[in-house]
């Protein structure tokens, strides 16, 4: 089975069963001429949302595993107080809580409530959660439109085996997800100015998975002329996942993979189900929904290159110069493996102990494993599982961002960041296994936004901290440039330094990431 990082989807998830999206009583219908409806919004905590906007023909029947569909010009009324339906994910990911449905390609629009006298800049969110669960509509991003006076987007894609199968022949295929978000661009080039957006300045975030796809845009010819700054968080286009880091006996990862094995996958998966041969699609696009969400984890990292919407592996094409010249805002959690470490754990407490500590540095780094060990000593930790978390958060994660960030910043502004916040909330609900969860994958996400309805800051100085860091984000997405008032000046990353802004509560400053994260090993064992 494979696996990539969940973080945030079984938390978020469960929530989003008890959140609402306004008080009625505060909230009056609004409503936006879009070229595909007229939508009704309603107002909320110093907002307008417009929830559940179509923004492709619903991928069902023969278009699942299609492109998307553009929806025909309309002036039909809709109603846009409620999201839409999630994109199909298993119930273990979700929490199995949610609605979802395959007919799920819905956005959500956040604007400020005053009418602005310019056109804004238009944020557009890619969610994380391994590209096998998740949804736009659990990130509720009233205090980035408010505080940042920005239009946020927040989208679902396809998930699973129905947003990345490829087989041979099969047109868009491993790459129907992320057309989906290509999609998402499209409709807001189109509609951006209806909200009071300007679509020339649309700056593309996302998380983990969500990180991962805004990395690759850059890549990506369809995205030309419709991004104009990217911000990736905890999702580098060069993320390496050592063996058995993210989960027990899963093998080293990357986001991306050629479509040559993308289709080996997917023809595997085929017959698994009783589909093979000629009619393998019809036969595949003839079973329940239910059959093929159980294979998702088959397809978390199969977001394909080599083909028309990523011509070459995204990793490679940055290194060789070959992305968008757009500003970009990069970086990541200090502790992003604890939350993987920590769901091991609570899976097998014996997973990472003393005794297998040896064994498991030998399986992931091969013969560099002696020297991983000088590094990471065990006396150094507290713990086996914080000495594996901070080797494999530093292999996979920090490193390879920074390393991403500079060869960005050859021909492109590159600000880089590292979260390293305490107190944080216990996103990925794996608090009990011992592990701390301070600055641990996703944990970054109640900084930005609310979760299904949620305020998970615990203290004044950590929505401080949320308020410094939305000020940072948004004012990127007006200038191409962050800053905050009252905050340190953010200075560039370069082609051969990367200065790192962290984000600590009370604490906010430059530091050497490449040190701290011991990149300089790490980086000469890249490949």
């Amino acid at each position: 089975m494979r696996k990539l990082p969940v973080a945030l989807a079984t938390v978020l998830l469960v929530l989003a069963g008890c959140a609402s999206t306004s008080d009625p009583s505060d909230s009056a219908p609004l409503d936006v001429a879009t070229t595909t409806a007229t939508v009704h919004g309603v107002a909320a905590q110093n907002t307008r949302q417009f929830l559940g906007i179509r923004y492709a023909e619903p991928p069902v029947g023969d278009l699942r595993w299609s492109p998307p569909q553009p929806l025909p010009a309309s002036d039909d009324d809709a109603d846009a107080t409620a999201p839409g339906s999630q994109c199909p994910q298993s119930s273990a990911e979700s929490g199995g809580t949610p609605t979802t449905d395959e007919d799920c390609l819905f956005l959500n629009v956040t604007t400020p409530l005053v009418t602005s006298n310019e056109p804004l800049p238009v944020m557009v969110w890619w969610h994380g959660g391994g590209f096998t669960s998740g949804a736009g509509s659990g990130y509720e991003a009233q205090r980035i439109a408010s505080e940042g006076n920005v239009i946020v987007v927040t989208v679902n894609y396809r998930l699973g085996m129905l947003g990345y199968l490829g087989l041979p022949g099969l047109d868009g295929g491993g790459n129907f997800g992320f057309a989906d978000q290509i999609q998402s661009l499209r409709w807001v080039n189109d509609n951006a100015a209806a909200f009071g957006g300007d679509p020339d300045n649309v700056t593309v975030f996302g998380e983990s998975a969500g990180g991962m796809a805004a990395c690759a845009a850059l890549t990506s010819p369809a995205a030309q002329g419709l991004v104009d700054k990217v911000a990736i968080m905890s999702g580098s286009c060069a993320l390496n996942f050592p063996t058995d880091s993210i989960y027990p006996g899963v093998p080293e990862q990357r986001p991306y993979v050629a479509l040559a094995d993308n289709e080996a996958t997917g023809a595997e998966v085929a017959q698994q189900l009783g589909c093979s041969g000629s009619g393998a699609i019809e036969c595949l696009r003839a079973l329940p929904v239910d059959a093929l969400v159980a294979q998702g984890q088959n397809f978390s990292n199969q977001l394909a290159y080599g083909t028309e919407l990523l011509p070459a592996d995204p990793a490679r094409a940055v290194e060789a110069g070959a992305a968008l010249n757009v500003p970009v805002f990069s970086g990541g959690n200090r502790a992003e493996q604890n939350s993987f470490v920590g769901g091991a754990l609570l899976a097998d407490p014996t997973s990472v102990t003393a005794d297998s500590y040896p064994a498991l540095l030998a399986d992931a780094f091969g013969p560099e494993a002696a020297g991983v060990a000088d590094l990471y000593p065990l006396q150094n930790f507290s713990s086996a599982a914080l000495a594996w978390a901070s080797a494999t958060t530093d292999a996979g994660w920090s490193c390879p961002t920074y390393r991403n960030n500079r060869a960005l910043a050859v021909n492109a502004p590159v600000y880089s960041y590292e979260f390293a916040d305490t107190g944080t909330a216990d996103v990925s609900g794996v608090g009990a296994s011992g592990v701390p969860q301070d600055a641990a994958h996703a944990t970054d996400m109640p900084y930005f936004f609310d979760i299904a309805g949620h305020d998970l800051l615990k203290t004044p100085a950590q929505h401080d901290l949320a308020r410094t860091m939305i000020a940072y984000l948004t004012s990127f997405a007006h200038t191409g440039t962050p800053s905050a008032d009252n905050a340190p000046p953010w200075p560039r990353t370069t082609a051969d330094v990367s200065p790192v802004l962290q984000f600590v509560s009370d604490d906010i400053s430059v530091i050497d990431a490449d040190a701290e994260h011991h990149c300089d090993f790490w980086n000469s064992l890249a490949r």
